[in-house]
């Protein structure tokens, strides 16, 4: 596991940044199934704004506990591609100044949740969109889809979660996980992103242990008030005791959220390194995996 202090470098500030300047385009919206057979899922497609092949690496995107779509609309809609948040365009904006095809999965509005759920809920939410056992499916039906795309490279696809859905996307990574009959990397997802997840995950590998079966990078900040930092440091070390490919990224003093752009959560000073290093390191980790061999950008 690493731990960096804190400092900013002017290209890490400048990177970070480049994912807000390219916001403003809009994302197409396209539907596809779950991979539980019965939801038909909402998805935000952000394309290359210049492509690197004919056929492009492409990333799932996962969104947490409040859903995908702006606190400002939470309760009264609409809830659409005009809609988003401000880490979700971000982050589809970054992936698109890569030469990604990224799909943000909204795996709550098409199960009558759009609004998302609120902090320290985790004991009320419906079945229908569990972590652990739902929403990996979703991120399975995100992959099929892009592989029905000619434009997608079916081979280079990753999955990228934040918060509750990185407790999702660790689930979906799992060498049991549901949704996938073959777990590996050549049948499922090349390599997941995993953002300050939940990682107790429903005690599901309490007694196991938790093994996935690729591989894996986490990021989590010391001072996370919604998700624990400890338990998924407990959680990765036992992996990697287990033999799982599965590294965790420290942020001494970062919150939970901390690669949200908003004021609130950049006025930390330790959000704001952690924001540009996670998304440097991000990007650095799925060109290593996804984007090997294609001209660099």
């Amino acid at each position: 596991m690493r731990q960096f202090s804190l400092r900013m470098t002017a290209a890490g500030l400048a990177l970070a940044a480049s994912g807000v300047a390219h916001a403003q385009r809009l994302p197409d919206t396209v539907k596809f199934m779950s991979a539980d057979g019965k939801t038909n899922l909402i998805g935000y497609v952000f394309m290359p704004t210049e492509k690197r092949a004919e056929r492009a690496p492409a990333v799932v995107l996962m969104h947490g506990r409040a859903g995908p779509y702006s606190l400002n609309v939470k309760d009264t809609g609409p809830y659409n591609a005009t809609t988003l948040s401000m880490r979700h365009k971000q982050w589809g904006a970054s992936w698109s100044a890569l030469g990604y095809i990224a799909v943000l999965v909204d795996g709550f509005g098409p199960r009558g949740y759009w609004g998302g759920f609120g902090a320290g809920t985790i004991g009320q939410r419906p079945e229908a969109v569990n972590e652990v056992t739902v929403r990996p499916l979703d991120a399975y039906g995100g992959l099929a889809y892009l592989r029905t795309r000619a434009d997608v490279a079916g081979d280079r696809i990753g999955l990228q979660g934040w918060s509750n859905g990185g407790s999702a996307a660790l689930a979906a990574m799992a060498v049991d996980a549901p949704g996938i009959a073959d777990h590996s990397a050549a049948a499922g997802f090349r390599a997941a992103l995993v953002f300050y997840a939940g990682c107790g995950l429903r005690d599901k590998y309490k007694e196991q242990g938790y093994r996935p079966y690729t591989t894996v990078l986490e990021f989590h900040g010391t001072k996370d008030e919604e998700t624990g930092y400890r338990t998924c440091r407990r959680l990765v070390e036992r992996s990697r005791a287990l033999g799982g490919d599965i590294e965790l990224v420290s942020y001494e003093g970062a919150t939970h959220d901390f690669d949200d752009p908003g004021a609130r959560r950049q006025r930390v000073p330790a959000n704001q390194y952690a924001r540009t290093d996670s998304i440097q390191r991000s990007e650095a980790f799925f060109e290593r995996i996804l984007a090997q061999g294609l001209p660099p950008r």
